[in-house]
């Protein structure tokens, strides 16, 4: 059965048998999209006990969006929904607007959700949204990553996130609501042909007489999300095969790095780098091609927030110093670490400086390069070093990676 001849509300149901919250939280802006997924999530999570949670973010950004916010806290109250209104008051003025609106969204929906200790958060992204994404990365020239279906499921600030709807499209979900007396509210912007995703929007329309349309662009999108899976799961094989972890960094044969297909190595500099260097993406595919020359050249390379340093044999990949140089946290997480230890009022992790590490005498005896080492966390007490765990100075301290950081995800989801 194809697609467009599945219910929005099978759809769903699928989604969620396989992947069952105990509590659901639902982002609404007041469109379409994402008001119909909290139609259907509410009469799915109450015929199954599961609590219902939901939260508009006003951007901000237009006079409308206060209506709007306001308008899906109307419907909430009437279906005895939870709803929050997040605002986002960071945009400067500078950079990719959209691109800034996604990121602050994402952001404080994880903040929100676990306030309210919700397992998932679950946003209306659609069949259209798939489509318009692909044509989007096809005129930027993106390789498998880039024109693969969105992941259905991904963890971002510490928060599951989920895509449901993956599967329906945007005129059968407005059909939904239609006939559940449901209205939405129309984003102007969405008609502002300024934005990369309206003018792709506008092209489908155009293209659809070849059979170029929702469906059929979803499909491939799908296929070649099927054939990210295979990559992803030859690169994780291979990173097995030629790298070790070392308290955070990442030692890798060279020769044997050297030999794997072009494919496999971006894959495996890329989840390397997002391990090292947490970061929402990893950098473009011309600079992990000039890492990969620098790394066959035996240069030492910086990239992202990481340094890399090469010799005949191995080369490491390491957090470098000057990226986490003025990063202070006054709590035991810092980075992409957690310090285990007795903390008490007055302290901050910061990271170690050259002085203070050679005043540890045996810090050499940790099997750790220096370099490594002036990236990694100290705690302190005003200006007082209390421990440096991974540079042997302990005093009842330790230091984890956060169990989100991990290295190389075994496969997509």
């Amino acid at each position: 059965m194809s697609v467009n001849e599945t219910s929005p509300i099978a759809v769903l149901t699928g989604f969620f048998e396989s992947h069952p919250p105990q509590s659901l939280g639902i982002a609404v802006s007041g469109g379409s999209d994402s008001l119909a997924l909290l139609m259907l999530a509410l009469d799915w999570a109450r015929a199954r006990d599961v609590s219902v949670f939901a939260a508009t973010v006003d951007h901000g950004l237009r006079p409308e969006a206060k209506a709007e916010a306001q308008h899906v806290a109307d419907i909430c109250r009437d279906h005895g929904i939870q709803h929050d209104i997040l605002a986002w008051q960071g945009w400067d003025g500078q950079g990719n607007l959209q691109a800034a609106a996604r990121i602050a969204r994402y952001r404080l929906l994880a903040e929100w959700a676990q306030t309210r200790d919700i397992d998932g958060v679950a946003i209306g992204h659609t069949m259209d949204d798939v489509a318009e994404t692909f044509l989007l990365r096809l005129s930027r020239k993106s390789g498998v990553d880039g024109l693969a279906a969105m992941q259905p499921a991904f963890d971002r600030h510490g928060q599951r996130f989920v895509r449901p709807l993956l599967g329906v499209s945007r005129d059968d979900l407005r059909s939904f609501l239609k006939a559940s007396d449901v209205t939405w509210c129309d984003d102007p912007s969405n008609e502002d042909l300024k934005f990369d995703r309206v003018r792709s929007r506008k092209a489908l329309e155009h293209l659809a007489p070849l059979g170029i349309d929702v469906a059929s662009l979803a499909s491939v999108s799908q296929n070649l999300a099927s054939a990210r899976k295979a990559l992803q799961a030859f690169a994780v094989h291979a990173a097995q095969d030629v790298s070790v972890q070392d308290r955070g960094d990442l030692i890798v044969t060279r020769k044997a790095f050297l030999d794997l297909p072009m494919e496999t190595y971006r894959r495996l500099l890329k989840e390397a780098l997002l391990w090292i260097s947490p970061a929402d993406y990893a950098p473009r595919q011309e600079a992990l091609t000039a890492l990969h020359l620098a790394i066959s050249e035996r240069r030492t390379m910086t990239l992202a927030g990481c340094v890399m340093t090469c010799g005949d044999h191995r080369f490491r990949l390491t957090r470098e110093a000057k990226a986490v140089e003025g990063v202070i946290s006054d709590r035991p997480s810092w980075d992409r670490w957690q310090l285990n230890g007795p903390w008490r009022d007055g302290m901050e992790i910061r990271v170690l400086d050259g002085t203070t590490l050679a005043s540890i005498a045996d810090w050499r005896d940790c099997g750790m390069p220096r370099q490594s080492l002036l990236a990694s966390p100290a705690v302190w007490h005003q200006e007082n070093l209390v421990a440096a765990p991974l540079a042997g100075l302990s005093n009842g301290w330790t230091a984890d990676l956060l169990p989100e950081h991990a290295f190389f995800p075994l496969l997509y989801e």
